[in-house]
Order: C-alpha cells, then sequence, then structure tokens
C-alpha cells in the first residue's frame, strides 16, 4: 500500500472544496438552484453559518483523505479517478445529507441534483489530480 501524503491530500481536499463552494455559490447564476451548503449545515449547527461553512472544509479534507485511501482501488488514475471518487460522496449526500436536513431525496429538485453532481465531479477531480500528482508536474530541464 502506497503511503498517504497527508500535507498533499490536505492540500487537494481544500482546492477541491474551494472549486466546488465557487461553483454552488455561482449556481444561481448559472440557472440552477441556490446551493449555499454553509448554510444548510449551519442550519442544523444551532443555526450558525459558520459551523456549516466549517464543517463543509473540514468534510472536503476528510474525503480527500478518504480518496487517499480508497482511490487506488478505482480504474484510472488522476482527474478521471478523483471524477469517479465524487460520485460516491454525492450519492451520499443526495441519498442520506439533504433528507436529514429536511429536503428530501436528492434535495426535492433534479436540477439541484444535477448541479450538485458537477461541483462533486469537479471537486473529485482536483483531488484525484492532486492526490495522483498530475496537477505539479513539470519536465526535468534536461529531460530528452
Amino acid at each position: 500500500m502506497k503511503k498517504i501524503n497527508v500535507s498533499r491530500t490536505a492540500l487537494a481536499g481544500l482546492a477541491g472544496t474551494a472549486a466546488m463552494t465557487m461553483l454552488m455559490l455561482a449556481a444561481p447564476r448559472m440557472g440552477l438552484p441556490p446551493m449555499n451548503i454553509g448554510h444548510m449545515l449551519g442550519s442544523v449547527m444551532g443555526g450558525l453559518d459558520a459551523l456549516g461553512w466549517m464543517a463543509h472544509v473540514m468534510i472536503g479534507v476528510g474525503l480527500a483523505m478518504g480518496y487517499a485511501i480508497a482511490g487506488p482501488r478505482l480504474p484510472g488514475h488522476g482527474a478521471p479517478r478523483g471524477a469517479l471518487y465524487g460520485v460516491a460522496p454525492w450519492l451520499m449526500a443526495q441519498l442520506i445529507v439533504m433528507p436529514m436536513m429536511g429536503a428530501g431525496l436528492f434535495g426535492g429538485s433534479a436540477l439541484g441534483a444535477m448541479g450538485s453532481l458537477m461541483a462533486h465531479l469537479v471537486y473529485g477531480a482536483i483531488v484525484g489530480a492532486i492526490v495522483d500528482g498530475e496537477a505539479v508536474a513539470a519536465p526535468h530541464p534536461h529531460a530528452a
């Protein structure tokens, strides 16, 4: 089993979560329903949006650690494998988290669920690329 680079994986989780968050906040500008995950999570954490945003970031880093462990069992490498991994947290969100928050299965909206899938695929692709080393490789100056 390959040793996990914890700092690289945490960075991957932060980068993936940041990109996913930007997509979710821009959702209304793309014709999708609003997806304010910080507010949604905060609503079940004492009504504090700040706690919801902190939880969102911690979940993103934790799921990146999950990718570092489970990713090598998936086909492919890097961004495509990461995007495939992104389907799992999306399904968990739609089938478990959304109903727990009172939003129903798939948040009650096919359009919203598809927007969320898009965001989770982007998250996974970024995590996969960084954890698997695609995003930082540069050619050696003496390479032929």
